[in-house]
């Protein structure tokens, strides 16, 4: 998936657009969760938002 497609889904769903890159880090994760995405675009996104310095509320723990 490209990251203006996911962007894209980002707005249209939620209405808005994403106001960091956080939010779109945790918005496919949840797509990811919910059987929405396979591991493989999974991976290539995350590591793709993570190299750009996002960070998934998961890792505050």
């Amino acid at each position: 998936m490209l990251i203006n497609e996911l962007i894209s889904d980002y707005e249209s769903e939620r209405k808005e657009a994403p106001k960091t890159l956080n939010d779109l880090l945790d918005y496919y994760q949840k797509k990811y969760i919910a059987g929405e995405i396979d591991i493989r675009s999974y991976r290539e996104v995350f590591n793709f938002l993570h190299q750009q310095g996002a960070t998934s509320a998961h890792e505050y723990v």
